[in-house]
């Protein structure tokens, strides 16, 4: 059965966006798991559940990065993103007045996120968007042998107008190729091709 959480300040979860720091992304997944789960991550999920994978990796079976950033040693998510030649969220992001959280322009939201979407399912996920904090993004993951043992998979997306597929290749390109598919979507699946989505899942967890 699958479960679907909301990390702090995102969704439902009414945590002001201004005191979430990756520790509290981190902490969040870690309250959720009663027992070892198969973990997937999306986008920026990526560090907070590889920095969950190091510090309990006894409640993660597996993670499975959906579009996501793996950390690289000594960068930051930010940092992460600008390895990228191509920056493609960079005209639709809209920094607060404070500049510790940013929200995304929504006429060029859309492009970003899904560019294979219904109609109705653009202004439905456009409905549920909400202010982002800066400060996990400015932090360093530092994976030990902790990390290292947990299994992964990797589902790389075609179309992404947010993750540039080159990244994607770039943070895959020493893994098995057992540990990775493609998927000929946009940023997320998990609407424009749900079933497909589950299928790859699904067969990373029967290896």
């Amino acid at each position: 059965m699958a479960e679907a959480i909301d990390l702090p300040s995102h969704g439902d979860d009414q945590t002001p966006v201004n005191d979430v720091t990756l520790d509290t992304y981190a902490d969040a997944i870690i309250d959720a798991l009663d027992k070892p789960k198969v973990i997937v991550a999306h986008s920026m999920g990526g560090y907070p559940v590889s920095l969950v994978a190091e510090r309990r990796p006894d409640l993660v079976e597996r993670l499975v990065y959906l579009c996501a950033y793996v950390p690289k040693p000594d960068y930051t998510l930010s940092q992460m993103r600008r390895l990228a030649d191509r920056q493609p969220l960079i005209p639709a992001i809209r920094m607060a007045e404070d500049r510790k959280s940013f929200t995304f322009d929504p006429a060029l939201a859309a492009s970003c996120f899904y560019s294979d979407y219904s109609d109705a399912q653009i202004d439905y996920a456009l409905s549920r968007l909400t202010p982002q904090a800066v400060a996990p993004n400015e932090v360093q993951v530092k994976l030990t042998d902790h990390y290292s043992q947990v299994p992964r998979g990797y589902i790389r997306c075609l179309q992404d107008g947010a993750v540039p597929i080159e990244l994607q290749v770039e943070m895959t390109k020493d893994w098995p190729e057992s540990d990775v598919v493609d998927m000929d979507t946009s940023h997320s699946p998990f609407f424009s091709a749900p079933q497909d989505l589950a299928a790859h899942i699904d067969s990373f967890i029967r290896g």
